[in-house]
């Protein structure tokens, strides 16, 4: 999960870095941070005591079991200073 003012900065920060100091030319992997709907639902609670969630997975869920687990955005950390605000 990412909010969009922060892909959006990444970018044009990356964008503006001198590409002689980079290790990576072509792209980089960005990320921000990660929590299960149980997660939220819990902390949507705390400010909404009478909040409810039900889920269920569909087909799409096959498709998110095949991706990674976390996303290393170590080079960009490391490259260009990327922080998540």
């Amino acid at each position: 999960m990412m909010y969009m003012d922060d892909a959006i900065n990444a970018t044009i920060e990356l964008m503006e870095l001198d590409k002689e100091n980079l290790s990576i030319k072509t792209s980089y992997n960005l990320s921000s941070m990660s929590f299960t709907p149980y997660e939220i639902a819990k902390e949507i609670k705390k400010h909404i005591p009478n909040f409810e969630i039900t889920y269920y997975p569909d087909f799409r869920q096959k498709i998110a079991d095949s991706w990674p687990k976390s996303i290393d955005d170590s080079l960009a950390r490391k490259n260009g200073g990327w922080k998540h605000k």
